[in-house]
């Protein structure tokens, strides 16, 4: 995959690498090999010099080393599409529930209530069984792209950039679905609403239909996926933790420069003219914000200190000017992720200008 720089001292297009000249072509990278300890991932940064190269979301394809990975990763973003469809054609049972509480004694109203509430949490259980098959799908990519094959992260996102194009995939798909839940109260009630009905069937000792569609095991487990704000992201950065948590042999910091490397890519091309105009969508535009957005705040999660701090290796002021710079209407959402869904915006350590350029409207 050929890579563009922006440097005097090379021509775009020309393959970047340790043959393609190394004093030069790696000045635009900060990142400090064989960093092995946490002070290193806390304190190293240098903002000044970002990666500086065109990830082809759009047409990026696996070579024969990434294959195998590609193709495990790519059986679950399959299945992506149709997920978020059905969310967002989710109405719930508003109607049918709110008339059999109003007529506890019509079994009528009783029933179709029941009847709905049970197809309703048969969809809900296949998109909390998604994020699980998610999870795994994320190990694996992150497996590939932090492993040592490579010296560093830019060389990972540069030479593999299917897997990097995929890992933006389950960035974009995170963040969608999250919007969809918070603006859905159905999913909730609906959820609510099953669990009352069934325990109460329990204790009548009437047979319930739909308790084997969802037993009361996997109700405790679904439940607590969707009490969250944003579960998705949630289940990412939960197996983000744990993927760095188990592979002790693996520096912190080949997970956290990873991230913040995809984050610093997305915002180059988007602030980059040569870049962006490269792109043959505004659709690709809106997916390179949602994956910057999306990373940075996996990013604060996974990070010891987060996204926000002075030794963060995201230069989020430039990332949140990147935002306001395109139309008020269509990051709205996204300014509201990092304002809300972060961990560490409102540490005491958080700059106070990148709190104030959040909090403007």
């Amino acid at each position: 995959m050929r890579v563009l720089f922006t440097s005097d001292s090379q021509r775009v297009g020309q393959k970047s690498g340790p043959s393609a000249g190394t004093g030069h072509s790696w000045s635009f990278f900060c990142w400090h090999r064989n960093m092995g300890n946490l002070l290193k991932v806390l304190t190293c940064t240098d903002l000044e010099q970002e990666p500086n190269f065109f990830l082809d979301f759009e047409n990026a394809q696996p070579t024969d080393a990434e294959r195998e990975v590609w193709e495990q990763v790519d059986l679950v973003l399959k299945d992506a599409r149709g997920i978020l469809d059905e969310l967002q054609a989710y109405k719930g049972a508003g109607q049918e529930i709110r008339e059999a509480i109003q007529n506890p004694s019509d079994e009528a109203l009783q029933e179709a209530a029941w009847e709905a509430v049970v197809h309703l949490v048969g969809k809900l259980k296949k998109f909390y069984q998604f994020s699980q098959r998610l999870e795994a799908a994320l190990h694996s990519l992150l497996g590939a792209l932090t492993s040592e094959t490579y010296d560093d992260p830019t060389q990972h996102l540069e030479r593999e950039q299917a897997l990097a194009k995929q890992f933006a995939e389950i960035l974009h798909f995170t963040l969608r679905f999250d919007e969809l839940k918070m603006t859905n109260p159905a999913i909730q009630n609906d959820f609510s609403y099953y669990r009352r009905t069934l325990s109460r069937m329990r204790i009548n000792n009437t047979p319930a239909e739909g308790e084997n569609e969802v037993n009361n095991e996997m109700a405790n487990r679904i439940s607590l996926f969707y009490a969250d704000a944003t579960p998705m992201l949630k289940t990412l950065s939960d197996s983000t933790t744990k993927f760095v948590s188990e592979n002790k042999n693996l520096p912190i910091e080949n997970t956290t420069d990873c991230l913040s490397t995809m984050a610093s890519v997305c915002k180059v091309m988007l602030e980059t003219p040569e870049y962006r105009s490269r792109f043959t969508s505004e659709e690709t535009v809106s997916f390179c914000l949602r994956v910057m957005v999306g990373v940075i705040i996996l990013y604060d999660y996974v990070h010891p200190v987060g996204a926000f701090s002075k030794s963060s290796k995201i230069d989020m002021k430039g990332c949140i000017k990147v935002l306001r710079d395109q139309p008020p209407n269509s990051v709205e959402g996204l300014l509201n992720a990092l304002r809300y869904t972060t961990k560490h915006l409102n540490d005491e350590s958080t700059n106070k200008t990148i709190k104030s350029m959040l909090q403007q409207q």
